[in-house]
């Protein structure tokens, strides 16, 4: 640890990297939350970005997603221009491709490769198909399940390019060999990673940065909040059933995504799209969070913003939610997908002010423990310094 601390004083520059979705989401957050991290703290970020809006046709082409030219000569010239001491990968897929991994071993960078989603192990990166978990491509140890599903944006061809890419690159050994550090958001996370076949011993387990501490709220205002993407793994369906049994308690949602269109009991209300400091502000007035996901959640920064404002939790129980949840100490679990469990949860924390009062409080120690952008930081820390080590160990071993 001494040694690694001493790596650490002379790691200025780091080379981020990170493919933009078309829908903003929680990994774009992370790439520029840990970036805005490191600068604050004097380091020298430097950014490689694409945006999958630039995709024009809506179908990706299977060269591209196995090896980008150009994203690989780019990276080179980056990397002899800034002499980076770590890359910082994101997400690559699908427009600057792993081929980004190879840019930096030929520069000699160590990488550290995030896991915030299930896409080398799921082409459509969620484990979750028809309403439900799904692990078949894992089970099978191929992906001709999810291309017989069209799970990757309901396209044969789409998801059959994806599967190329994965295949082409699982028989190469690219995550495997490349790769110095991976950072998973959760334990359960790694879990699954490892029961895939990933080295243990190279998965480390960071959770989502909150970089600003917002302060304690008293949750006055009286109603249940919902953060999030309006979408069938989000549960959004059995969050609208529950409600329809809850006709005293208001419920607010701010998010938007293509299930918007729900017609919704009076006593909810649609916000849409709100900017963070509304989010915020909305947490610290609400007497408890809902998190009512079907799919296995990587690492949900609400719930972490949650405990920062002191707001109790009640989400499903299951994935990576059940490790941050405390049960009946930060919040409430319920059976994943079950309206009238989920109901009966949010009658309870509302009939029980004193308990729901000593939750809020629970919550915000728990952040305060465990969640700061202080301890965050060590954390990124000490991640880079141990993929410095691999890189060191692994050069010498190949001389």
């Amino acid at each position: 640890m001494k040694r690694r601390r001493l790596l650490i004083i002379f790691l200025r520059t780091v080379l981020s990297v990170h493919n933009y979705y078309r829908q903003p989401g929680g990994e774009d957050w992370v790439f520029e939350a840990e970036a805005a991290m490191l600068e604050r703290r004097g380091h020298v970020v430097v950014r490689h970005e694409d945006r999958n809006g630039r995709i024009r046709t809506g179908v990706i082409s299977a060269f591209s997603a196995i090896w980008n030219a150009g994203s690989y000569r780019r990276l080179r010239a980056l990397a002899r221009a800034h002499r980076p001491n770590i890359a910082h990968l994101h997400n690559t897929f699908p427009l600057i491709s792993p081929s980004a991994l190879y840019a930096m071993r030929a520069e000699r960078v160590p990488i550290v490769q995030e896991l915030q989603n299930f896409r080398t192990l799921c082409p459509g990166a969620t484990l979750f198909r028809n309403g439900q978990v799904c692990e078949e491509c894992i089970e099978h140890r191929s992906f001709v399940p999810a291309v017989i599903h069209q799970c990757y944006r309901d396209s044969t061809a789409g998801t059959a390019a994806v599967a190329a890419m994965l295949t082409v690159h699982n028989a190469t050994r690219t995550w495997h060999r490349m790769v110095d550090v991976y950072v998973a958001p959760s334990d359960f996370v790694r879990r699954k990673f490892i029961q895939s076949g990933f080295p243990p011993e190279r998965i480390t387990v960071k959770p989502n940065p909150v970089l600003a501490d917002p302060g304690t709220g008293e949750g006055r205002a009286g109603y249940a909040l919902f953060v999030g993407r309006l979408s069938e793994e989000k549960g959004i369906r059995t969050l609208r059933e529950a409600w329809q049994s809850l006709p005293d308690i208001p419920l607010l949602i701010a998010g938007d995504g293509p299930l918007n269109s729900f017609s919704w009991p009076r006593n909810v209300t649609r916000l849409g799209n709100q900017p963070r400091e509304r989010v915020t502000t909305l947490m610290k007035e609400a007497k408890v969070l809902i998190v009512p996901s079907v799919w296995y959640e990587t690492g949900p920064l609400t719930v972490l913003e949650a405990f920062a404002c002191g707001l109790p939790v009640i989400a499903s129980d299951l994935g990576s939610i059940t490790e941050r949840v405390d049960n009946h100490r930060t919040g409430l679990l319920f059976r994943p997908g079950d309206a009238g469990d989920l109901a009966q949860k949010v009658l309870w924390a509302f009939d029980h002010p004193e308990e729901l009062h000593a939750m809020r409080a629970a919550a915000r120690r728990e952040f305060e423990d465990k969640y700061t952008a202080e301890s965050n930081y060590k954390m990124l820390m000490d991640i880079y310094g141990l993929a410095i080590e691999n890189a060191r160990r692994r050069q010498r071993a190949a001389s």
